[in-house]
This record gives C-alpha cells, sequence and structure tokens, in this order.
C-alpha cells in the first residue's frame, strides 16, 4: 500500500538461494555398561532436550499382544517406585520440565525438556521412569479402555478407517505392518499390567541404549552426568534379541478393496504396497521423487486432482520410512461421483513418475525445497535431538545430517527415474475405497481395475462409536 493505495508489482519476487548451514556437531561417548551417549552443544538454547532411545518398538512383539509396546510406554510415566502419577508431575513441574514416553515401530523413547541449570535432577526423573516404572494395574487399566475407546471411534472416522483398511490389504497378516502399532480391539482387550512390564524387561539392555542430549551444555559435563545415573544399568535376564521386521505383502497384484458406508459425501482414496527401507542407498533420490510425486503442494498428483481436475482439496503421496519397509501411498478424498476418475488418474500418475525423465524445472523446485527446509526443521534443541533419535533408530552413520544437503543437490533426473521404477509398482497396489459403494460401484467394475472385495460397514459400530465419542468427552469435562 502506498497512499492508502494497493500496488500491483510488475514482477513476481523470485526465489532465493539456500543460506548455508550445517547440522550441529555432537560428540559420541560410551559407558562402561555399553550405553551410547551423544551430546550436542546449542550455544544460547538454554532449554534442554534429553532423550533416551530404547530399540524395540511396535514390530517387535507378538501378534496376539499387538499394541503392548505402545501401551508400555504410556503407562511409564504413570507411577514409579518413587513417585506415583501425580507426584511425578508434580516434580517435573517443580523443574519447570515437560516428561514424556512413546513408542513407535522401531523403538521407545523417553525424553525431557528442562532449563539447562536443571538438567541433573531432570535426568534423575528420567531414570525413575525408565528403570523403576510400577506399572499401577488401574493406570494400565485405565489406558487400555482409553485404546479400545479409541479404536471404536477410528470406525466412524472415514480416513482412519481408511488407513486401518490399507495397511490390512498391503501387508500380509505375517507381517506387524498388517495391524495399528497401538494394537487391535480383540489384541488390546488382553493386555494388562503384568504384560507392560515383561515388554520393558525384554528391551532393558543398556548396551542397546543411547542417550542423546542438546542444549547450551556450557559447564555441563553430560557423559559424567549420564555414568552417574546411568552406568549401574544392566541388562534384564528376560532381554531378547531384536529381529528382523517381516513386511511381506499381501499380494503382487493389483487389487481393489471397498468399504461401503452408506451416505458417506465422500470417498477415501489409498493406493500403495510396502515401500521401503529407511536404510537404502538411493534415500536421497526417493526424498526428491516423493516430492515431486505427491510431496509438494505443486506436485503432480496435487496438480492432477485438485487444479486441474478440481476433485480434491488436496491430494498427496509419500513413503513412511521404517527399519523394515514401510507403506508407500496416494491418498486423497474425493466426492463420490468423481470416486473411479480420481482413481484412475492417480494411478496414470503413477505409472507417468515410472515412464520417463521428470521436467528439470520440477527437479530443480524439488531439491531445492528440501534443501531449503532442512534448516528450518532443527530451530530448537527437541528438533535437533529428535533428528539424532531417528538416527540413533535407523542405524545410520553419524555423518548422515551433515551431508544432507550436498545429498539432495547430486539427485539428478536419472537417478529420480530410477527410484521410481524401483519403489513405485501401481501394478502391485492395493486401491482402498471407503465410501458410498452404490455411488461408484458400478463405474468401479466397468474400469476393470482389478478384482474387487466388498465389505459392508456394520451401523452398530458407529452407534458404538458415538457413545464412546460421548464417554470420552463426559470424562474430560
Amino acid at each position: 500500500m502506498i497512499g492508502g493505495r494497493p500496488v500491483v508489482l510488475a514482477e513476481r519476487p523470485s526465489p532465493g538461494y539456500p543460506r548455508p548451514y550445517a547440522f550441529p556437531p555432537f560428540t559420541r561417548t560410551s559407558l562402561a555398561n555399553g550405553l551410547s551417549v551423544i551430546a550436542v552443544d546449542l550455544p544460547g538454547r538454554p532449554l534442554v532436550d534429553a532423550s533416551l532411545v530404547i530399540p524395540g518398538g511396535a514390530a517387535e512383539e507378538a501378534a496376539a499382544l499387538a499394541g503392548a509396546t505402545v501401551l508400555m510406554a504410556r503407562a511409564l510415566t504413570e507411577g514409579t517406585e518413587r513417585y506415583d502419577a501425580v507426584a511425578l508431575v508434580e516434580a517435573t513441574e517443580r523443574l519447570g520440565a515437560s516428561l514424556h514416553a512413546e513408542a513407535g515401530w522401531d523403538a521407545v523413547t523417553i525424553s525431557i525438556d528442562v532449563p539447562a541449570e536443571r538438567l541433573a535432577p531432570a535426568l534423575d526423573l528420567m531414570v525413575e521412569v525408565a528403570a523403576r516404572p510400577t506399572f499401577p494395574a488401574d493406570e494400565v487399566l485405565r489406558l487400555r479402555d482409553e485404546r479400545l475407546n479409541d479404536l471404536l471411534q477410528a470406525r466412524a472416522d472415514p480416513g482412519r478407517r481408511a488407513e486401518e483398511a490399507f495397511i490390512r490389504a498391503v501387508y500380509a497378516p505375517t507381517s506387524p505392518y498388517h495391524r495399528p502399532a497401538a494394537g487391535t480391539r480383540e489384541s488390546v482387550a488382553r493386555l494388562t499390567a503384568e504384560i507392560a512390564r515383561a515388554e520393558l524387561a525384554r528391551r532393558f539392555d543398556p548396551a542397546r541404549m543411547t542417550l542423546i542430549v542438546g542444549g547450551d551444555l556450557t559447564g555441563i559435563d553430560v557423559a559424567a552426568l549420564a555414568a552417574q545415573r546411568f552406568g549401574a544399568w544392566r541388562a534384564h535376564p528376560d532381554v531378547t534379541p531384536i529381529g528382523s521386521t517381516d513386511a511381506a505383502p499381501a499380494s503382487i497384484e493389483r487389487r481393489v478393496q471397498v468399504i461401503h458406508r452408506p451416505g458417506d459425501v465422500q470417498t477415501e482414496i489409498r493406493i500403495g504396497h510396502p515401500g521401503a527401507a529407511r536404510r537404502i542407498r538411493e534415500f536421497h533420490a526417493v526424498s526428491v521423487m516423493s516430492a515431486i510425486l505427491g510431496g509438494l503442494f505443486n506436485s503432480r498428483l496435487n496438480r492432477k486432482l485438485r487444479e486441474e481436475k478440481g476433485y480434491t482439496y488436496g491430494a498427496a503421496a509419500g513413503f513412511d520410512l521404517r527399519r523394515a519397509a514401510g507403506p508407500f501411498s496416494a491418498r486423497a478424498a474425493v466426492a463420490t461421483a468423481v470416486t473411479v476418475p480420481a482413481v484412475q488418474e492417480t494411478l496414470l500418475e503413477l505409472e507417468r513418475i515410472r515412464d520417463g525423465l521428470v521436467e528439470a524445472d520440477e527437479l530443480a523446485a524439488a531439491r531445492d525445497y528440501l534443501v531449503g527446509v532442512f534448516p528450518l526443521r532443527f530451530e530448537t534443541p527437541g528438533a535437533v535431538v529428535g533428528a539424532l533419535v531417528g538416527q540413533v533408530v535407523q542405524g545410520l552413520p553419524d555423518d548422515e545430517l551433515l551431508r544432507y544437503r550436498s545429498s539432495i543437490e547430486a539427485v539428478t533426473r536419472e537417478l529420480v527415474l530410477a527410484a521410481a521404477r524401483t519403489h513405485v509398482r501401481p501394478s502391485e497396489a492395493a486401491i482402498v475405497l471407503v465410501g458410498d459403494a452404490d455411488g461408484f460401484l458400478p463405474a468401479l467394475e466397468a474400469a476393470q481395475l482389478g478384482p474387487i472385495t466388498l465389505e459392508r460397514d456394520d451401523p452398530a459400530d458407529h452407534a458404538d462409536a458415538a457413545d464412546a465419542a460421548d464417554a470420552a468427552d463426559a470424562a474430560t469435562s
């Protein structure tokens, strides 16, 4: 505005060049019991983040006890030998800290954020949670019931319903990826405090663990603090080795799974197959290819389905990279009437990324985006420590983050094409559609995209989900 009047620029601003950036250096030491300690000094960042990584996540549990690892992680902060749940919260708050534990497919992580001058007592609380949890039976039961209610509510959510159906369609029943990390209704109903305790015991080996501390560490000897608190730990007698994860596909033929939900005005679309593990040589090429295909707002999928066709508010595609081959998926929510055309256009884009070299401007845009946003991911100690947690969990080399930008910049059109041809396989994809099948089933059959399986949602599940949601609201009000 000049003089209260709008000004129209003659030329659009052009994007700038990425600024120089190097991931912060860190030191690595080991305690006598094998526990690894990583310290990353971030001057001027007085809030310190400390994370203890315990390898072995939901992929390690028996199918009959699916959800036990997630439940165990949530229950770690519900009471220890020194503190009950309320006293633990109060002790944490007195330090101005935030303490939490979580489990994923590959590891359990216990983290605490605290002002640097209170790091030592904060680590004492971490020791309590990691080594001396009591798993109070009533608290574990409460957490179990919360998960069961959450599973009921998920049945009424088309997006979550699609995700659940998708992983079942993509992975063989022998694979842990065939089920949600937090478990199913049948498996969660079996869980107890004793099972949660056993899940921690079989992972408790300090020689596998890593403590990562990041923030302004001026005057703080992280290795000494760790030795005083974690150095006496020994492996639990019930510890078990970490095995390889079965990521077998349910099929290598294209097929269609329809979840019929009468009255839905949109269809949730998922198309994909087992994708790639994180530790692959072509990781950076896969990252650029994924951004071009479905990771950016101006990606091929979003341009086609949103901008050109007007089928959806947004379409995306990408890889969930784990220690084993996590899923690749393309996803969108579209109006019922355009379900089949949207699926066909998505399949065409999956084929097109494999058929020829991407355009030079597509490559440049994807590389510049990934390189440009990389520093923005690490503006807090928690984000820096989180990146190192991922590096440790995936068993990546110490210089992985340091060379990320140069590796992205080195990706060529030929490498993108090779990555697409290896890791995007539409002929093997499961197509999962959650919506009102009466509105698209005839067109779907005529399209001959593959064998169709039709499953009808039970309306009683939706009523139960509504009851569960009301009960959850009442409990928190």
